[in-house]
């Protein structure tokens, strides 16, 4: 293939793509907003405790819906953990939430149709439950010595809810999924244009060893659910088997380095364990069910159907005005980090209190730094505490500030200070 026509081909394709995609994810945005302002982490964490299956299956509830992917729940479940989570709770949350999303179940049908958007959020709950109950068993002798601490919720005004909606929906949720949700949409254009459509086909490998291969690279990577749905489609039109790119769209979202350093250091290596072994036998399960007992044209034609003439579609009007919004809203995310770093920068300079900065490893994205914030802010000795996400720092002030205590407090939640 000549480099201008690759070229070409590429961006066509990633064109197409984003505008198949951007109606369902802006609808997505807006409804993440919603369940941020109108269901707070508050009022459901105090469910993720008491009898196994209980909390299980109302953690995994719970975590279907919310738009968390794998680094924003990482901090999420520390908080919940160390809120008097049960382990099997926490665990099933970990593992059902970032899988699914209603961002994700929406552009899941944009791009894969109904069966694919169907069967995620089914699968995300059987293995978050499943999860659930083997990390309960396995943990039940072992000494859960989290510190309880209380939230209290703050009351706000209708007014309030409705800017909460538009300000994490359309700014703080997209700065935290965009930079995989773009890396996602390049490689899928790329391997479209790169690829022939008879690649998988031509390698002759048996849907179990795809399925294994599939698991070997998405394990310790990180990839979000939105961001690993134009892979899998693109894969199924080079001949992948579906339920392959099924286990892409369960591991890959559910599992990462950064999320299985997180679970050994504050749940233990047996929650880590019941972990692991859930997401995989669960994913090659449902693979297997989908290549082998589902009808497999559930699965192919509906991809196909829409994606398969990417370089004769023509995107309509709200598509093509839906792309652009979208990535309007993440250059407005990449400014807003801008010059929030800017500003705290100025603070730091112009600041006469004691002031203190940690080096802090492992921070990803907005809940990262809420999290770390606030019970940092808990600390007698701490007036404010602010994070930089771009240079993985969070600024001290205080009076007598004593730093191995706030070492202390970070490396509670799973990240490491310097």
């Amino acid at each position: 293939m000549e480099v201008r026509n690759f070229i070409y081909t590429f961006l066509i394709d990633l064109v197409n793509i984003l505008g198949e995609m951007a109606p369902y994810l802006l609808l997505g945005f807006f409804f993440a907003g919603l369940l941020y302002a109108f269901i707070p982490k508050q009022r459901i964490e105090k469910y993720f405790n008491g009898k196994s299956m209980r909390s299980s299956v109302l953690a995994s509830i719970f975590g279907i819906p919310l738009p968390l992917c794998s680094c924003g729940v990482i901090p999420t479940g520390t908080a919940f953990y160390k809120n008097g989570a049960s382990k099997g709770g926490t665990v099933s949350f970990m593992i059902s939430t970032p899988q699914t999303g209603v961002d994700s179940i929406l552009a899941t049908f944009s791009l894969m149709g109904l069966p694919f958007a169907v069967i995620r959020p089914v699968a995300a709950l059987i293995t978050g439950i499943s999860g659930g109950l083997v990390t309960a068993q396995i943990t039940k002798r072992e000494n859960e010595e989290q510190q309880f601490s209380t939230t209290t919720e703050k009351h706000k005004t209708l007014i309030e809810k409705i800017k909460d909606i538009f300000r994490y929906g359309f700014v703080e949720f997209i700065q935290d999924i965009s930079k995989w949700l773009v890396i996602g949409l390049v490689l899928a254009a790329f391997i479209s244009a790169l690829v022939p459509n008879d690649f998988f086909e031509i390698l002759n490998l048996s849907p179990l060893l795809q399925m294994l291969l599939i698991l070997v690279v998405s394990i310790p990577l990180y990839i979000c659910a939105t961001g690993s749905i134009p892979l899998a489609a693109i894969l199924i039109l080079k001949g992948i088997s579906p339920g392959a790119a099924f286990v892409l769209l369960m591991a890959g979202p559910a599992t990462n380095a950064a999320t299985i350093t997180m679970i050994w250091k504050v749940l233990g290596r047996r929650s880590l364990f019941a972990y692991l072994g859930t997401i995989i036998i669960s994913a090659l399960s449902f693979g297997l069910l989908i290549d082998y007992v589902l009808p497999l044209e559930w699965f192919t034609q509906i991809t196909q159907n829409h994606m398969g003439h990417f370089h004769e579609h023509h995107l309509n009007w709200l598509q093509l005005a839906s792309g652009i919004l979208l990535l309007l809203l993440i250059i407005n995310g990449y400014i807003q980090k801008y010059f929030e770093s800017k500003n705290n920068l100025k603070q730091q300079i112009n600041n006469t209190m004691e002031t203190k900065t940690i080096k802090v490893e492992g921070m990803t994205c907005n809940h990262c730094k809420a999290n770390v914030e606030n019970n940092l802010a808990k600390l007698p000795f701490v007036k404010s505490a602010q994070v930089n996400l771009a240079d993985k720092t969070v600024t001290l002030e205080g009076d007598n500030i004593e730093i191995e205590k706030a070492k202390q407090t970070i490396d509670s939640l799973g990240y490491s200070c310097r």
